[in-house]
């Protein structure tokens, strides 16, 4: 499968955390070689802000990212970096200091 199509359907996996902010980059070409890329999954960031992850720890909302991306974990996706913020969270980080 290509990435495109890896980052399409992860995309449209996350609309169900009605999320108002997804960036989601291909990291995979940083990590060729790299014996977890040989099944052909790759490694993907993702930085996302939704109301969903309102009183949720980190981890909790790590679970709620993965369960989402359930069904392309371990085959389109080897390994994946997530940034899970509130829009508050969100906001706070970018006034300045």
């Amino acid at each position: 499968m290509s990435a495109s199509t890896t980052l399409e359907r992860m995309r449209e996996g996350l609309d169900a955390l009605s999320p108002t902010l997804v960036e989601l980059d291909d990291d995979s070409l940083r990590h060729a070689g790299h014996a977890g890329a040989a099944s052909g999954g790759g490694h993907y960031n993702l930085r996302i802000i939704s109301t969903r992850f309102t009183g949720l720890t980190r981890i909790a909302r790590h679970r709620l990212v993965y369960s989402t991306l359930a069904p392309l974990m371990q085959r389109e996706i080897h390994a994946l970096s997530i940034i899970a913020l509130t829009p508050d969270e969100a906001s706070a980080q970018q006034e300045p200091v």
